[in-house]
C-alpha cells in the first residue's frame, strides 16, 4: 500500500533533516513520469488554478524551504507535490493536484535531493559559520 505524505504530518517534524527524510523518494535520475503525456502536466502548471494555489502555498510557508523558518529560499520557489502526481491525477482532477495538504515549498536543490535521494545536494543549504580571515590564504 502506498504511503500518503501530508503537510499536517510534515509539520510535526521540527528539523530540516527529518522533513527531508519524510519526503525523500529515492527515484533514479531520468525516471519516466509523464513520458509522451508531458504536455498534460505542462498545461496544468500554466493554469490559473495552479498559479493561485502556488501563491497560496508560498505565503503559507513564508517562502521557506520545507516550511522551515530558518531556511528562506532566495532563488526560484518550487511547489513540490509531496505525493508524485500521475497522468491519472491530471485527467481525473484528483485532490492531490491542488490540495494544500499535499504541497510544500522547496528550493531547486532540495527538490532534486528529494527526487534523486542525494543528501549531499542539500548540504549546500547549510549555513557556514564565518571566522576571521577565513578567506585570506596567508592568515590561516
Amino acid at each position: 500500500m502506498k504511503t500518503i505524505r501530508t503537510y499536517s504530518e510534515l509539520m510535526k517534524l521540527t528539523t530540516f533533516e527529518e522533513r527531508f527524510a519524510y519526503l525523500k523518494l529515492n527515484n533514479g535520475v531520468g525516471q519516466d513520469t509523464f513520458g509522451f503525456d508531458r504536455y498534460l502536466n505542462q498545461n496544468f502548471y500554466r493554469s490559473k488554478e495552479w498559479k493561485a494555489i502556488r501563491n497560496r502555498i508560498i505565503v503559507r510557508d513564508n517562502g521557506c524551504d520545507l516550511g522551515i523558518e530558518d531556511c528562506p529560499i532566495f532563488s526560484k520557489v518550487i511547489i513540490h507535490h509531496m505525493n508524485p502526481i500521475r497522468v491519472e491525477d491530471i485527467l481525473d482532477v484528483t485532490e492531490y493536484l491542488c490540495n494544500p495538504e499535499y504541497l510544500i515549498c522547496v528550493s531547486q536543490q532540495t527538490h532534486n535531493a528529494i527526487h534523486y535521494g542525494n543528501e549531499e545536494i542539500i548540504q549546500a543549504n547549510k549555513i557556514v559559520e564565518r571566522e576571521a580571515n577565513d578567506t585570506c590564504l596567508w592568515r590561516r
